[in-house]
């Protein structure tokens, strides 16, 4: 396989498909969350996706592996991210199914379209300017902080592209919960799927999946924990399952 990798790039194998993935070690690559997140979305034959944030494409490159979806959009701001996944596409035979788009998520209404798509999935920055030190490394600090966007951006811009009915599918930080549900319901989006994700069966989760529909009605589905881990260093068996493993 041939790749154009640039200096401090590197090729990582999804294991799955056959898929690989341009990463830059020094910059940021992904993680468990955004593998979580695209099994959870569960995208229906023949819908249109928009995938918000998606940084070096892992989340667009897994779901077309997971998925029947028809099409992808891809939105990222940061260009040297963005150039990544443009070329992680190409290698993988994918650009017939995913389009990378340089554009900021404040105005992916205005760059994708109102009322277009099925889906719009997001593995957004978790902390806003008041939790933990911002990294000093402006990639990463933008992947995990507000800097560029705010919550309440990603949920208003999804609310505008989806059409009605389309789900937004989220992983977030349980401790923001409230804030979430609040800013979703604002803006016409009912939660309808919860799932937590715990490290271990007795600790409390860090992670949190969230499905919710565009003027759907109020009723929620709270899912059965996620485990990672049975013990120390071992994977559940649901997790080796989503990994293919």
């Amino acid at each position: 396989m041939n790749a154009e990798l640039k200096p401090g790039e590197r090729l990582d194998d999804l294991q799955i498909n056959g898929y690989h993935i341009i990463q830059h070690p020094e910059k940021f690559c992904f993680g468990m969350d955004a593998v979580l997140l695209s099994s959870f979305a569960g995208c229906q034959p023949d819908s249109k996706v928009a995938d918000f944030g998606t940084g070096t494409g892992v989340i667009p490159i897994l779901l077309t592996a997971k998925t029947d979806a028809a099409h992808i959009d891809a939105l990222e701001i940061q260009l040297e991210s963005a150039d990544m996944a443009k070329r992680s596409v190409q290698l993988n035979g994918l650009t017939d199914k995913i389009q990378i788009i340089d554009g900021d998520i404040k105005e992916a209404s205005q760059i994708l379209g109102k009322a277009s798509y099925d889906y719009v999935i997001t593995n957004p920055p978790y902390m806003n300017n008041n939790h933990g030190l911002k990294n000093p490394d402006m990639p990463k600090a933008i992947a995990r902080h507000e800097i560029l966007c705010t919550l309440e951006d990603v949920i208003r811009e999804a609310t505008l592209v989806l059409k009605p009915g389309g789900h937004f599918i989220m992983v977030h930080r349980p401790f923001r919960l409230i804030e979430i549900i609040t800013c979703l319901t604002k803006y016409k989006l009912e939660p309808k799927r919860i799932r937590f994700v715990h490290p271990f069966a007795h600790k409390e989760p860090n992670m949190v999946l969230i499905d919710a529909v565009r003027g759907g009605n109020s009723m929620v589905k709270i899912e059965s924990p996620l485990i990672i881990y049975s013990a120390p260093g071992q994977y559940t068996q649901e997790i080796l399952n989503i990994y293919h493993c």
